[in-house]
């Protein structure tokens, strides 16, 4: 049998989209988020949250963008005005930021203390190399001063 309808014959059920991709009209939006279209295009206006375009210009909400839509909604609910809300979803944002850097900080700290044990270990290895050099340097020093010393006062020493 060839696929079951609304399934592309592939046998899968559409995958949901992201929660950045802008797939919903604004009747959609109004209605997922109980506001009014109007009450949407007004927090478009200020800057409380920036759904995406079509070519013609007409707007799409995200997931996320009903998330923040949901949150202004209680705020105002709360007695909030616009302007604390848009300073609350600001400070928000920051916070997500700085916890997104914060995260990056603490990846790339872990990365130089692997590479600083690394190097320690490199330092060790070598110095003991050195310390086993020098040594050794220093066990054919009394020969080779010996050689010099009678090659001086007798001629050339002869190859043992």
């Amino acid at each position: 049998m060839a696929g079951r309808a609304g399934q592309g014959g592939r046998g899968r059920a559409p995958s949901a989209p992201g929660p950045d991709v802008p797939v919903y009209v604004i009747s959609v939006a109004a209605e997922l988020t109980g506001l009014h279209p109007q009450t949407l295009r007004t927090y478009d206006r200020i800057g409380l949250v920036s759904p995406g375009r079509t070519g013609g210009g007409g707007r799409r909400y995200s997931l996320r963008d009903l998330e923040v839509l949901r949150e202004v909604a209680e705020l105002t609910a709360a007695g909030i005005g616009l302007e604390g809300v848009k300073r609350i979803l600001d400070l928000e944002n920051q916070v997500l930021a700085l916890r997104s850097r914060n995260t990056e900080l603490r990846r790339r700290l872990a990365e130089v203390e692997t590479e600083l044990v690394d190097a320690a270990d490199v330092v060790t290895r070598l110095a003991g190399e050195l310390r086993a050099s020098e040594e050794e340097s220093t066990s054919r020093l009394p020969v080779l001063r010996t050689r010099t010393v009678l090659t001086r006062y007798q001629g050339p020493f002869p190859e043992l």
